[in-house]
């Protein structure tokens, strides 16, 4: 029997039964649907950060106080504390002179504070604090006006770049840019607003308001650690700087090739490592334990193929007598199977391609749905009707056409 053949009499077959056919795929629907959707929730989740978290800037690195591995619990952050040096500005000055590899050293500190123009207070907003180069490296725009310059870091002027929801409630209908406004109590002149960048699961990313470093040490007091960020001269010569600035570190804090390091060099690698570790184990068991639906519709599949086998045994009888081959039997019913199950994975990847946008739309949970799932889906819903009609079709293939044809 041709396989195109085959096909149109498993298609006669699931249509000439509708209800029932629809009720065989809901297992499978449902199964994939619900792969799909959790595939889609942790490739968004990765994307989301890649993008937004450990995307530091480019070719760049970030020198800080603690290490990713510090966090991995209160006990060994509580130690970190009491064992880590502050990270210094003269820290900074030192890579940067190392030269080589190292292209760029910016400088950044943050704080929470109050921010105030006319009668409009804002409590608990995030204070940044850099050198100019940070714009550069961590590739921040400016909606309207510049981030401050060199000259004004020198000289520890009272400028500040502030964020799209700042400039928004602050001035809701006048132009920011030349207007003094008040951080803790302290006046401030607009000289830049930042282009929106919207939120990270859910928390703003635009309540802020930025000052040169110089002067926020000099008013909020220069005995605090500060972090770091470092670029490489090119993608090339990227991980030559990472070990460079920390042959600076280990040696300015005149470490023994023994003693661990006291400090934390945070690249997106280090980040993505954190995330699989934290996160990795739990989107294996997710994906696993959805599957185990699959298992379930491949079971109802075979279910209704074994009840088909039994419904059509005088059909098969009487195409067996006509000269029909086991081989013929068999493919017919794999092909009635595999159809069916390949259909509802069709539907299943359909509606959680509907639920998945429905999720991004409604909530802060990021969603993607990458094309080698949809491709594993089919695949994966062909192979499960395949592989549960295997025992119905050799059931259905064995059967003797004379006791066949006796069949009511």
């Amino acid at each position: 029997m041709p396989f195109l053949e085959a096909l149109k009499l498993a298609l006669s077959s699931i249509l000439g039964h509708k209800l029932r056919s629809f009720l065989t795929l809901l297992g499978v629907i449902f199964g994939v649907a619900t792969v799909i959707v959790v595939v889609s929730l942790i490739e968004g989740f990765n994307a989301y950060v890649d993008e937004k978290i450990a995307n530091i800037g480019t070719n760049a690195f970030a020198v800080h106080k603690f290490s990713i591995e510090d966090f991995s619990s209160i006990e060994a952050l509580n130690a970190a504390r009491r064992r880590n040096k502050d990270i210094t500005l003269d820290d900074a000055a030192a890579i940067a002179a190392r030269g080589g590899p190292i292209h760029e050293v910016g400088a950044k500190e943050d704080a929470v504070g109050e921010v105030k123009f006319g009668p409009t207070n804002l409590s608990r907003i995030h204070i940044i604090a850099t050198t100019p180069n940070i714009a550069e490296i961590e590739r921040i725009e400016a909606g309207a006006g510049r981030y401050f310059l060199k000259s004004e870091e020198e000289t520890r002027r009272n400028v500040t770049f502030i964020g799209a929801d700042i400039a928004d409630k602050l001035f809701p209908v006048s132009n920011p840019l030349g207007q003094t406004i008040r951080i803790d109590g302290r006046p401030f002149e607009v000289i830049g607003v930042g282009a929106a960048k919207g939120s990270v699961f859910g928390q703003p990313q635009d309540m802020y308001v930025a000052m040169p470093l110089s002067t926020f040490l000099a008013l909020y007091g220069s005995r605090r650690s500060i972090s770091l960020s470092v670029t490489s001269v090119n993608p090339a010569t990227y991980q030559d700087a990472v070990e460079e600035a920390r042959v600076v570190m280990r040696t300015r804090r005149k470490l023994s090739p023994n003693d661990k390091d006291n400090f934390g060099i945070i690249t997106p690698s280090a980040i993505n490592e954190l995330r699989d570790n934290i996160f990795g184990t739990i989107q294996v068991a997710a994906i696993g334990i959805t599957s185990i639906s699959l298992v379930v519709g491949g079971i109802v599949i075979m279910n209704i193929m074994l009840v088909s086998v039994t419904e059509r045994t005088k059909e098969i009888g009487i195409r067996k007598s006509i000269g029909a081959r086991k081989s013929d039997i068999l493919k017919q019913f794999l092909a009635e199977s595999t159809m069916l199950s390949l259909l509802g994975g069709s539907i299943g990847i359909a509606i959680a391609y509907g639920l998945a946008k429905l999720v991004a739309v409604l909530t802060p949970v990021p969603t993607v749905l990458p094309l080698f799932a949809v491709t594993a889906a089919l695949v994966v819903s062909a192979s499960v009707g395949l592989i549960s009609g295997v025992y119905p079709a050799w059931r259905a293939a064995r059967l003797d056409p004379i006791e066949a044809l006796r069949a009511e």
